[in-house]
């Protein structure tokens, strides 16, 4: 790997199978102002996880925390982007704010997931957008905004009740053939849609859950081989 740069509270590790992002101190705080760059050459692979889910905070203010995520995958490129879920606690307001541009031919699967609140927490505020592109189109652009106080939230235009929501957005030649045939994992019901985009070849998986078990498993994206 030519460049490998991280400072506290997110630090990188690498280890045999992927990169790991390391939180190196309580966080986000409300106030903080996080950025997390990739870059995947044309032909290269680079697999990044998280160790742990990240427990959104209030700071001493009423501050918003914010984590920017701009990746840039090559032609020929492949980028798995599998963090662990946001957990936005009580009082709390988080935002993340995600960019992908991918090339031609390039491979993509990215997951985000929050959960609202930890045990026995109803959750602070949280915004969400994801905007990707591929070989130069539009691929997505969506946003998300909800609170643990809010009734709207809890609504069925929204959580429909629940406090774990979640998306998984895969892209690349070998989605082109299986992108209508693509389902959600068995078991799965209406909390779960899966959506071949237009501007593909990929795949948009989105669920809702009780929790992040669940959640993680109505994510799981099988295509037809």
């Amino acid at each position: 790997m030519p460049v490998l740069r991280s400072a506290a509270p997110l630090v990188l590790r690498r280890t045999p199978d992927a990169v790991y992002l390391v939180g190196a101190a309580a966080g986000p705080l409300g106030g903080d102002q996080l950025s997390l760059r990739i870059t995947v050459r044309a032909g290269a692979c680079l697999r990044l996880r998280t160790v742990a889910a990240s427990v959104a905070l209030p700071g001493l203010d009423d501050a918003e925390s914010v984590l920017a995520v701009t990746a840039t995958v090559e032609a020929g490129g492949a980028l798995e982007y599998l963090p662990e879920p946001v957990v936005v606690a009580d009082g709390a307001r988080h935002a993340t704010d995600i960019r992908v541009t991918a090339g031609e031919g390039a491979w993509l699967v990215l997951r985000d997931e929050l959960i609202l609140g930890r045990h026995g927490e109803r959750g602070g505020s949280y915004r969400g957008r994801l905007r990707a592109d591929y070989a130069g189109r539009p691929l997505l652009r969506q946003s998300l905004e909800v609170s643990g106080t809010d009734g709207v939230t809890a609504g069925p235009a929204v959580l429909a009740g629940h406090r774990a929501c979640g998306l998984l957005l895969r892209a690349g030649p070998d989605v082109a053939g299986g992108a209508g045939s693509a389902r959600p994992a068995p078991g799965a019901d209406w909390r779960v849609a899966v959506m071949p985009l237009a501007a593909g070849p990929a795949v948009l998986v989105t669920a809702l859950a009780d929790d992040a078990v669940t959640l993680r498993r109505r994510l799981t994206l099988r295509t037809a081989t």
